[in-house]
């Protein structure tokens, strides 16, 4: 689905960095540690929930 826009773990607001991160780093363009580290996303759960998120709203949509 989409990206939550708090963390599960901490509460830190995530979700505006989530475009950003899916252009440089999803495309292959810049290494996702650098670019984690360039957007602020500091903690480790934090970090997870932008790598591990799969976006899967263009699949699920027809079926609404």
């Amino acid at each position: 689905m989409m990206i939550p826009v708090r963390c599960f773990t901490c509460g830190t607001v995530i979700g505006n960095e989530w475009e950003e991160f899916k252009e440089r780093a999803r495309e292959g363009e810049e290494d996702p540690e650098a670019v984690l580290d360039e957007l602020g996303v500091d903690r480790h759960c934090c970090r997870r929930m932008l790598v591990s998120h799969e976006d899967l709203v263009d699949v699920v949509s027809p079926y609404q």
